[in-house]
């Protein structure tokens, strides 16, 4: 089994990566607290995994609770109906929730940890790519308002976050490379290990081969542990790790969370990071186009189908949780790394917007 720590002192925990450790009970049994457990999932993962994962839970009293699939269902609606459904079946503060699911059904679990009774124990079980390297990891969790993506959340640690790569086998392909423009963002940060393994082992990666990912994985978690051990409420460099994501971020919502998946509207950010830093000078064109080309060698997407123009694509950015003042706040690539600054040019953000879109 690879294990690598959290370090945040009272808050540290463990990242457990292996195949089948969704029945590994003596596992769940050192994390999972009090005599009720919530399992939260939706209606695609639960079918498949909640039963493997109950027979780890002998002792316990389990509940369930499932979610629809998809991104517009990360909302306060949903939130409060899981809230309901801990009152009235009396759960206490000592229980714990385990969300056993993508990015969605993590964000809202832990968003519910966080809130109910002021913070009930809480486990990541993480099923989808984008959850194992990314979004588990770090404890932000939060749900979506009609205007921007995550602006009503908490930061909340896990008490552990468990990763069975096994689930990785029934991920749609789809979903499977959506989630590499998370691992791609840790090649661009610096992630010698990620970016060797994506450049020289791209079709292994692309096969799913369990070694290979199990490496990718775990180092991707590495990177995102370290990151998050020096900046735990992002008032500096973690802002590092959204490359791609304010950008993203907007194109999500002006396709109202339907038209692209997560890590698709990623990708599509990092192209649109890079165009601004061409302009900028900030990236020389031949580190550009390698960057260009590991998003393109993974089968992601480059360019948006979207009706709305510039104007409102800026005007859904302005929401942005990074943004400290009214200029943008924005991560974008270098040579080396990558590099936060504040712009209010908005002429130049529009060149590298609308080179990336496409009329629908």
């Amino acid at each position: 089994m690879r294990q690598l720590a959290l370090d945040l002192g009272e808050r540290s925990y463990g990242i457990y990566i292996k195949e089948g450790l969704l029945t590994d009970s003596q596992l769940f049994s050192q994390f999972c607290r009090g005599e009720n457990i919530l399992i939260l999932s939706n209606d695609m993962v639960a079918p498949l995994y909640f039963e493997q994962l109950k027979t780890s839970l002998p002792d316990k009293t389990i509940h369930q609770f499932i979610l629809p699939d998809g991104e517009i269902y990360k909302n306060l609606s949903h939130y409060s109906e899981v809230l309901d459904y801990l009152v009235t079946q009396g759960f206490r503060r000592n229980d714990t929730l385990i969300a056993l699911g993508g990015g969605v059904v993590g964000d809202l679990g832990g968003f519910v940890a966080a809130s109910y009774q002021r913070g009930m124990g809480f486990i990541q079980v993480p099923t989808s790519l984008l959850a194992q390297v990314d979004s588990s990891v770090g404890g932000k969790t939060a749900v979506n308002h009609p205007l921007g993506k995550n602006m009503i959340g908490a930061f909340y640690q896990p008490l552990a976050v468990i990763i069975d790569t096994n689930t990785l086998d029934s991920l749609p392909e789809k979903e499977f490379v959506s989630g590499l423009a998370e691992v791609a963002k840790y090649a661009m940060l610096g992630a010698n290990e990620v970016n060797k393994l994506l450049t020289e082992d791209t079709a292994a990666v692309l096969a799913r081969d369990k070694t290979k990912l199990a490496d990718l994985i775990y180092y991707s978690c590495a990177k995102k542990a370290q990151v998050v051990a020096e900046d735990e409420e992002e008032k500096g460099n973690r802002a590092l790790l959204n490359l791609g994501h304010t950008f993203g971020h907007a194109l999500e919502r002006l396709t109202d969370y339907k038209r692209y998946l997560h890590g698709e509207a990623v990708a599509i950010g990092i192209h649109i990071a890079i165009n601004l830093s061409l302009e900028k000078t900030l990236i020389a064109p031949k580190t550009a186009e390698l960057y260009r080309n590991l998003l393109n060698k993974l089968g992601l997407p480059d360019k948006a189908e979207i009706v709305a123009n510039t104007g409102d694509f800026l005007e859904a950015m302005k929401l942005d949780k990074k943004n400290v003042s009214d200029k943008y706040r924005l991560v974008l690539p270098t040579d080396s790394a990558c590099v936060i600054v504040e712009e209010d040019d908005i002429e130049m953000m529009g060149r590298a917007i609308t080179q990336q879109l496409v009329a629908a």
